[in-house]
């Protein structure tokens, strides 16, 4: 039996296509495809979900643009044909769309591929739909204000009436868990509710990376990069910090935002650190973090963690005693996941094992999910931390050298022995470069002097304290 025209056009192709790629993304993008009809140069093939079309495109488009004009001639276009299972009750009808290889579709969002987007496209003469990649949940309706984030709540509010204002960039920042990413996702959730028109897209710093390294290695490919993200208005790109050490990235992303900032769109950042305390960062780029507003996000208060508690369960409609929400709030005292995951968990078991809701059950899980006991640390464990931390040996720390950045290691480890071990001062002393107690107490009080007035310095002991608390 003669195999159909689209059968040995499509056969045709993939000869060409498994020649130049790896046997294993063959077998898994191109395999499953099946052809469907070949009608005045119009090739139609099914492909197993949009996910799958969206991988295809964007990875595979100029090879398989290549290998259709060469069986079908410049003219050739394809169309797909997205499968939906015979099983599937109250579906829609498969979708079709085509995409014409003399115009690339742009790979770096999910867009309506209904609509074929040129590479080159300019903004304001066409505007495509994107998804902006946000979480319904992550809504200001969901946000508790508190001391702890009252700056940024309020700064959040005020670009969402206006973006591209006086708060542009909004660089936020703060520890993990506290709320970057939700007040992030909420002022881009407002912008949409309230200028349905407006372009807006969230974005981890780390994808952003992904992506760029994926468009620098295709010829042409960094302009399309370049050309749909400079096509937003709003761009919130979260945990800027992934940057560092990046100079390939940081040079696309300051172009990016020198091209929004000049055309009044908004641009929002957030960060672990703050910018003066951001390192292996384009000083040019760490520039214009500072041109808006910087808003730190503190671990919340106890009232805050209370009223974060009480919002979860006004939203889910359950009731949880009182006693419950107030143990859980003063027992965990610096991160909001930690308390929305003691939440879930609380109701979960409740549900599960069908039994009420109690202060007993409450106290399991919280000794289950959280390590409430201190990690028990020795002076040994402090010199080795700060050690690997400043990137010196025991040895020189030990040292009776006077050079400055020394000192305020030996200092700094003087005051954590004294702070997380039971040693007396006189012990830490002999065990850290054999001084006498009145030595460890003057370091002591110099490192709370410097903590306060020195920021960077504050930096350095927190990130060690968590590191030896971590373990």
């Amino acid at each position: 039996m003669v195999p159909s025209p689209h059968k040995i056009v499509w056969n045709n192709c993939l000869n060409i296509i498994k020649d130049n790629i790896q046997p294993s993304s063959f077998s898994t993008w191109f395999e499953p495809i099946v052809p469907l009809k070949l009608k005045s140069n119009v090739l139609t093939i099914e492909v197993p979900s949009h996910f799958f079309r969206e991988y295809i495109e964007e990875h595979f488009i100029d090879l398989l643009g290549h290998s259709i004009r060469k069986e079908l001639g410049s003219t050739a276009k394809l169309e797909y044909c997205v499968k939906v299972d015979s099983h599937s009750k109250g579906m829609p009808l498969p979708q079709q769309g085509q995409a014409q290889f003399q115009n690339k579709t742009i790979p770096f969002s999910r867009i309506n591929r209904d609509e074929v987007a040129s590479p080159y496209v300019i903004p304001g003469i066409r505007q495509l739909k994107i998804d902006p990649q946000l979480n319904a949940a992550y809504s200001f309706d969901n946000f508790v204000e508190g001391p702890c984030n009252r700056l940024a709540r309020t700064a959040g509010l005020s670009i969402a009436e206006k973006p591209g204002g006086p708060f542009n960039p909004l660089f936020v920042y703060g520890g993990s868990g506290l709320g970057k990413t939700h007040l992030g996702q909420a002022i881009g959730i407002e912008i949409k509710k309230l200028m349905p028109e407006k372009i807006v897209l969230y974005v981890s710093a780390n994808l952003f990376q992904i992506q760029f390294m994926d468009a620098a290695n295709v010829k042409n490919k960094l302009t399309d990069f370049m050309h749909f993200y400079q096509m937003i208005d709003v761009l919130i790109i979260d945990d800027v910090q992934d940057f560092a050490g990046k100079p390939g990235t940081q040079n696309a992303y300051f172009n990016i935002f020198n091209h929004l900032h000049q055309s009044g769109k908004q641009l929002i950042l957030t960060s672990d650190k703050a910018p003066v305390d951001l390192k292996d960062l384009d000083d040019r780029l760490l520039s214009r973090f500072k041109w808006g507003l910087s808003a730190e996000l503190q671990s919340p208060d106890y009232a805050t963690r209370l009223a974060i508690l009480e919002k979860k369960c006004y939203n889910e409609g359950v009731e949880v005693p009182r006693e419950v929400l107030e143990f859980i709030a003063s027992q965990l005292t610096t991160n909001i996941r930690e308390i929305e995951g003691t939440f879930w968990s609380l109701l979960a078991q409740s549900t599960f094992n069908k039994q009420p809701v109690t202060l007993k059950l409450a106290q399991g899980i919280i000794d289950s999910l959280v390590n409430t006991t201190p990690r028990e640390v020795s002076v040994q464990d402090i010199q080795k931390t700060v050690c690997s931390y400043f990137g010196i040996t025991q040895d020189v720390l030990l040292s009776k050298t006077r050079k400055r950045e020394i000192c305020q290691a030996r200092q700094i480890a003087m005051y954590l022995s004294r702070n997380m071990t039971k040693n007396s001062l006189s012990s830490i002393g002999s065990m850290i470069g054999g001084k006498d107690h009145a030595t460890v107490l003057h370091s002591c009080n110099t490192v709370c002097n410097l903590m306060d007035t020195d920021r960077m310095f504050r930096q350095y002991v927190t990130d060690i304290e968590k590191r030896l608390k971590n373990g």
